[in-house]
């Protein structure tokens, strides 16, 4: 048998061949060149997105581990115009539509939204921020009933590019409780005030990423997905007492109300280790809602606030003369009722005849003659006792930052000696002319309560990583003021103030414990005008005065009702926060007889 020839097989595939590349060809043209801007269009519409995956921020709680400041889960809604656009989804007014229906669940503006949601060159627009699940699920559910009408021709799906990004919500659940302390975050989930600005890069951790394909406004699930994981924000344990806490926002609360004051503030200190206990502010605030809070009080006054001291810096100035062997408990003093030195008749709170007393006494009754005599005899001219008692006032602290580091922190104000005016040589011994914040004048307190060893005062105990690792804080840096035998003798004196009846402070006295403390009015200086107007009120001490565990500051600023004085105004607040932080840390009476050094020269008591 002969072969058949082969050539015209072959030439049949090669014509066949030929017809394939040649409509393959045609097809691409078609694709690149024709109908490019099509098939751009509708590859648009699946491609690929990116969304951001925000890190859960740390939690803050108090020593006892309670949270103060912790998250929920919420989300973010957000949409893709694109998907808005008449050409998608064949309705005209899609925006619109959509905007009706998000507006009402999602509580913002119908027109902004329709705004968003028309605008072009972006395929990403944040619609609401952190919204409930109760929310979401609305809208999941709105999505679907219109997917099903869409699918059977009975309208257009104009929710169909709506998606959500979880994000939590930061919320307080004790409300207005250390507020001024922890701050708030702002709507873009940044810290804005207090512990919440201060430590944001440790809370807020690292926001992640997650891309991947979508279609129709759906997430194809075949298409794949590279994720990079968000790594949450550190938790921060404070040296915050909730219970303290409580107590000293409460006492504060009702006497700046009551005294119809501007503001007040009280703190509460170990004095062995410097942590703060409380750090009150009145009024305060609720950082789940700002909207209804005073922007005066969303800052920490207790840290901002600069104002003179008044007589509670007189302890400081005995110290100086203590330490320096200058005087005794017990060297007399002879008060006369008026002072003249420089250009001014300096005089005490009341009119009084001459006083004969002890420098105990000095202290005891608040006399401002009698601290200007003591601090005098610092120095061989008032120039040489005016650089020694200003070396003391640095090493208690005074115009230097507190160490905490909270946002708007003020240094307080002390002038260098050869700027001291021809009165502020004066009256800067007895608490005017130089100003501080509320915990610079409470560590005044617990240096001498610590004997005599200032430890920086400290508001964070530690922090605990992602990885579950626990870091506890630097430990505070201590710095020996005075000797601890002018501590113990200072400690003393001050139970004159609270327990001798000659003394300012009596209305502060607890039963059963020793208590020292020193009362404090000021004149004010308005921070509006510069000038004096109305008083600064305060009240700082330790108990139990012999064995010392708490120290307590209060300060009342402008009170414009009843009495302006401090034993008065901040007295009663002093002795109920401190009661109550004795009893709440378990703290006994120590069991031995107050000191009752003499007031009076002369006197065997």
């Amino acid at each position: 048998m002969r072969l058949a020839n082969p050539r015209a097989r072959l030439r049949l595939v090669a014509v066949g061949l030929t017809l394939v590349v040649l409509a393959f060809t045609v097809r691409l043209l078609q694709v690149q060149a024709v109908d490019a801007d099509t098939f751009a269009g509708k590859a648009a519409v699946n491609r690929y997105l990116t969304v951001p995956l925000a890190a859960e921020r740390g939690t803050v709680s108090s020593r006892d581990g309670t949270a103060l400041a912790t998250t929920v889960d919420a989300y973010d809604i957000t949409a893709d115009p694109y998907l808005f656009t008449p050409k998608q989804t064949g309705v005209k007014d899609a925006p619109a539509k959509a905007a009706a229906l998000l507006a009402p669940i999602v509580g913002e503006d119908e027109a902004e939204l329709t705004a968003k949601l028309e605008r072009k060159k972006t395929r990403y627009v944040l619609l609401a921020r952190q919204q409930t699940p109760q929310a979401w699920r609305k809208i999941k559910e709105l999505k679907a009933t219109l997917a099903d009408k869409a699918a059977q021709k009975e309208g257009a799906n104009v929710l169909a590019g709506v998606y959500q990004e979880k994000h939590a919500k930061r919320v307080y659940p004790n409300k207005e409780l250390a507020s001024s302390v922890l701050g708030f975050v702002n709507s873009e989930g940044k810290g804005g005030a207090g512990i919440e600005a201060k430590l944001d890069k440790e809370l807020a951790g690292r926001d992640g990423k997650i891309t991947y394909a979508q279609s129709g406004g759906r997430q194809v699930p075949t298409a794949g997905v590279q994720e990079h994981p968000a790594k949450p924000g550190s938790d921060i344990d404070l040296t915050l007492d909730r219970d303290i806490q409580w107590s000293a926002q409460q006492a504060i609360t009702e006497q700046v109300e009551k005294s119809k004051a501007d503001r007040g503030y009280v703190i509460v200190q170990d004095t062995r280790t410097g942590e703060l206990l409380a750090m009150a502010n009145a009024p305060g605030f609720d950082p789940n809602d700002l909207s209804g809070a005073d922007g005066d009080a969303l800052g920490n006054a207790a840290v901002q606030d600069a104002f003179e001291p008044g007589s509670t810096s007189k302890l400081m100035s005995m110290a100086a003369v203590l330490e320096e062997g200058k005087a005794t408990p017990a060297t007399a003093v002879t008060v006369p009722n008026r002072l003249k030195r420089a250009d001014r008749s300096f005089a005490d709170d009341v009119d009084h005849p001459t006083w004969h007393l002890t420098l105990n006494g000095v202290l005891a009754k608040s006399s401002n003659i009698g601290t200007i005599l003591a601090t005098e005899q610092l120095g061989k001219t008032q120039q040489e006792a005016n650089e020694v008692l200003y070396g003391y006032l640095r090493k208690f602290g005074m115009g230097s930052p507190t160490g905490l580091g909270l946002p708007g922190e003020t240094d307080g104000l002390l002038a260098k000696p050869d700027k001291w005016s021809a009165s502020q040589q004066y009256t800067i011994p007895f608490g005017q002319g130089l100003s501080l914040n509320a915990v610079q004048a409470a560590s005044i307190y617990s240096t001498i309560a610590n004997g005599g060893v200032r430890t920086e005062p400290s508001l964070v105990r530690g922090q605990t990583g992602p990885d579950g690792r626990y870091s506890a804080a630097p430990e505070a840096k201590k710095t020996r003021v005075v000797s601890e035998k002018t501590a113990r003798t200072l400690a003393r004196m001050l139970e004159s103030v609270v327990d001798d009846m000659e003394g300012t402070g009596i209305v502060a006295k607890i039963p059963g414990y020793r208590v020292g403390g020193k009362t404090g009015t000021a004149n004010r200086v308005d921070p509006e005008t510069g000038r004096y107007n109305g008083y600064t009120s305060s009240f700082a001490g330790f108990a139990p005065a012999d064995k010392p565990r708490v120290t307590v500051y209060c300060a009342v600023q402008n009170p414009k009702k009843g009495s302006y004085f401090g034993s008065d105004v901040c007295g009663p607040v002093y002795k109920q926060v401190m009661k109550f932080a004795l009893k709440s840390l378990q703290i006994p009476p120590t069991g031995a007889d107050p000191a009752r050094l003499p007031v009076l020269a002369g006197s065997a008591d």
